[in-house]
């Protein structure tokens, strides 16, 4: 006997389709197995739970990372980090977008470990043509290895913004109108690494590693890039819907607020506020713009 099929079971069927196909993209937008390659540390890197999670450690012999498989130009990148718990000095946890070659450009999340009961120290910078020098460091407001955390790096042609958990705590304007290059024609992929810096990372290296702790281990969960992907010398973007959300993004007056509020209580060091570093005066976006 024939089965009848009607509208309603149709638009029941219909709707199930849907809901699966958006199940499974919002899934492989966070798979790691989709997403990186494990790049070195000679098996140091995992990718676990199915491609949900990927954990980086690091021994005396060797630290280890991976990298985006694709290339972006403009984007807003998030990514759940778990840091290294413990007596984790020495260690550094890197996060971050990177061009290659000589003149490259690069968008620094670095996170300097620290003796138990001490806090993480997150590392900011931005380079352009090769050249750095813009360090912006803060302690969090919460301890970033008792939970996943997400830390976002939106970079679009007006601004790059660093935030937290939603919070802006830096924003690097774009101010080539006064000579102050900007990152805006390298494409560059999303790096991410767990090495030992003991010789500077804490306290400028007079608190060595505790290899009797290691492995030291970081986690990381639901990457996701909404961003232009570059192939073949051009970029495709989202669809004017999906990325009008960040492409013109600036900080309203709420944000505003809260970049302040991370600034002036956690902020730990800014070098647009170091005299003694420049003493012939401070870069010139340092004079333009508080931030």
């Amino acid at each position: 006997m024939a089965c009848a099929i009607t509208l309603s079971s149709l638009r029941f069927i219909s709707s199930f389709l849907l809901l699966a196909t958006l199940i499974v993209a919002t899934s492989a937008a966070g798979n790691f197995f989709q997403n990186v390659d494990l790049t070195w540390g000679d098996g140091r890197g995992k990718i676990l739970n199915n491609g949900q999670i990927l954990t980086l450690s690091l021994d005396k012999s060797s630290g280890s990372g991976f990298q985006s498989k694709n290339e972006y130009l403009f984007g807003k990148i998030d990514m759940q980090l778990k840091l290294v718990p413990g007596n984790s000095a020495g260690t550094v946890t890197t996060y971050y977008l990177s061009s290659q070659g000589p003149t490259h450009d690069e968008i620094d999340l670095e996170f300097l470990g620290n003796v138990s009961g001490q806090p993480y120290t997150l590392h900011t910078n931005v380079f352009t043509q090769g050249k750095g020098g813009r360090e912006q460091q803060f302690h969090l407001w919460f301890d970033p290895t008792a939970n996943f955390h997400t830390y976002s790096i939106l970079w679009n042609p007006q601004s790059i913004i660093f935030s937290v958990d939603g919070t802006p705590i830096r924003v690097f304007k774009n101010m080539q109108s006064i000579g102050v290059p900007f990152p805006n024609n390298q494409p560059m992929r999303v790096y991410s690494s767990l090495w030992d810096a003991e010789d500077w990372a804490t306290q400028g290296g007079r608190v060595k590693t505790d290899w009797s702790k290691a492995p030291f281990t970081a986690a990381f969960r639901n990457f996701n890039a909404d961003a232009c992907v570059w192939a073949k010398g051009h970029s495709t973007c989202p669809g004017s819907r999906s990325g009008s959300d960040w492409m013109n993004q600036q900080l309203d007056d709420s944000s505003q607020k809260r970049l302040q509020w991370v600034q002036k209580n956690y902020m730990i060091y800014n070098y647009c506020s170091d005299y003694q570093r420049f003493p012939q005066g401070l870069p010139k976006e340092c004079t333009v713009s508080k931030f």
